[in-house]
């Protein structure tokens, strides 16, 4: 009996990975396609090579890169801070606080999209300046804080204190205490924090559409123009070394976390 279930499980999990990943499999498939269409028309390299051809594409993708690197450093710093702060409180206002502080994730992107958009637009009447990367910026900094705070807290929550005051007992000032002590218990926290700051604004696009002014072009923006004609077979080349780049990544984190893991066990 226990061996059917087993079986069972092991077939449920099969059929979810391949739900999941066969329309990412198909389009890694179709990205060494020689042709433009679904046909299958010979293995290639071609448009592999035509996408590190087409300025657009990659200016675009430069443009990404670059806020969602900045975005998630910021979001990280300001998250991590807020979470520390909403931590010295107790009872209710703690739970108020962290409330509020879970809303941005809750209500839709294109609220967020929207609001902030009249904001920069009444700030840009008043201030004289126009949309485009500062603004994108501050607004995926903005969606992105609610994730690291949500990360960070259960963290926290598991801070023995007696350690930090021992640090304290020690020697250290509250700056090397907190550096020592709260940051390193909590690092794992700020890394996932991170890494789903990074994630969610390489993938944002309702917000991005609605702060980035005239001029600013990130890869979203450009796929979306794409739709209007055709999209390219480009595309899915830069989605299967996406797809490639974050795999890689998460390779690499789950192997660091069991050998700390591992470090643990044998220091205990």
């Amino acid at each position: 009996m226990k061996k059917k279930k087993g079986i069972a499980s092991k077939i449920y999990i099969a059929l979810v990975f391949i739900f999941m990943y066969m329309p990412i499999a198909v389009l890694i498939f179709y990205s060494f396609n020689e042709g433009k269409t679904t046909v299958w028309k010979g293995f290639s390299m071609k448009w592999y090579i035509e996408l590190f051809k087409d300025d657009n594409i990659m200016n675009a993708l430069g443009n990404t890169l670059i806020i969602a690197v900045l975005a998630s450093v910021f979001a990280t710093i300001l998250g991590t801070a807020g979470a520390v702060g909403i931590s010295n409180f107790k009872g209710k206002k703690r739970l108020i606080i962290q409330n509020v502080s879970n809303i941005p994730i809750i209500s839709p992107d294109i609220v967020m999209g929207v609001s902030l958009m009249l904001l920069f637009t009444t700030l840009g009447v008043i201030f004289n300046f126009e949309m485009g990367f500062v603004t994108v910026l501050i607004s995926h900094i903005c969606f992105c804080v609610p994730f690291v705070v949500l990360n960070v807290m259960p963290r926290i929550k598991k801070i023995d204190r007696s350690v930090y005051d021992a640090a304290l007992d020690l020697g250290c000032n509250q700056w090397q205490a907190f550096y020592k002590v709260v940051i390193h218990e909590i690092m794992p926290g700020i890394f996932s924090g991170l890494l789903m700051s990074f994630t969610y604004s390489l993938d944002d696009f309702i917000i991005t559409y609605f702060t980035r002014g005239a001029k600013f072009q990130n890869l979203s923006i450009e796929i979306y123009s794409m739709t209007h004609r055709r999209i390219s077979p480009k595309i899915n080349a830069l989605s299967a070394l996406l797809f490639l780049a974050i795999l890689i990544i998460m390779i690499i984190i789950n192997i660091r976390n069991r050998r700390e893991e591992r470090s643990k066990l044998q220091r205990a």
